[in-house]
């Protein structure tokens, strides 16, 4: 990433911060607090999101068929199959099957975070998408890492099982480089265009609405 991409990152991700909010799905989870049914709820909400964003990223990668935005895309698109992987060892873990996956009935205020990213990929530029992905992986990777500590500590799941927070919970240099490789190659005359801002602003906002409706009701 060169110096101006990560200059840019940071002042969108200083932007964003006043707006993140208070995660109470993580402060629950942490304190071993959370029923083991929103656990399980988690679980489904994030394989219906997986096999969403799946058909998302490869849109992307159609729309976008050259470097650096196919690359990015067509990554982002493989990593679901991993994803899903460690969902599903989890699910095993916690006595759900594929059967028990298939019948859950999603929640709205989970599934508007892939609802829009579904939004962007028929109709945001790569600029849009990229930075959008890219301002919200602190957030969504901080979540990722305490949901894997908390499920080790209170749940008692090994971290093999907790693969999938664990993976998404940890500095993910590549994914940065390729993402931000695609907001520069997008820039003209040097100015991020407000769409992208606007679109990192509302992602960030669905991905708390995400963790926050899965907390709801839970004292």
């Amino acid at each position: 990433m060169s110096a101006s991409g990560q200059a840019l990152l940071a002042s969108v991700r200083a932007e964003l911060a006043p707006g993140e909010g208070h995660n109470r799905f993580v402060e629950l989870i942490a304190e071993g607090r959370l029923p083991l049914d929103r656990v399980k709820g988690l679980i489904c909400e994030e394989f219906v999101i997986g096999e969403a964003d799946r058909r998302s990223f490869s849109t992307l990668a159609a729309r976008f068929p050259t470097s650096p935005a196919a690359d990015f895309f067509l990554y982002l698109a493989a990593s679901e199959t991993p994803g899903r992987v460690g969902l599903l060892r989890l699910a095993d873990a916690l006595g759900l099957s594929i059967e028990d996956i298939g019948a859950y009935e999603p929640l709205p205020g989970c599934q508007t975070y892939s609802a829009y990213l579904s939004q962007l990929a028929l109709g945001g530029s790569q600029v849009d998408v990229a930075l959008s992905l890219v301002a919200n992986l602190t957030a969504f990777g901080d979540a990722c890492g305490a949901t894997a500590r908390a499920l080790e500590a209170h749940y008692g799941i090994s971290a093999e099982a907790a693969s999938f927070f664990r993976l998404f919970g940890e500095p993910n240099p590549e994914f940065e480089e390729l993402a931000m490789s695609v907001v520069e190659d997008g820039i003209v005359d040097g100015r991020l265009p407000s769409s992208a801002r606007t679109a990192a602003r509302l992602l960030q906002t669905f991905e708390l609405s995400f963790w926050n409706t899965l907390a709801e009701g839970v004292d």
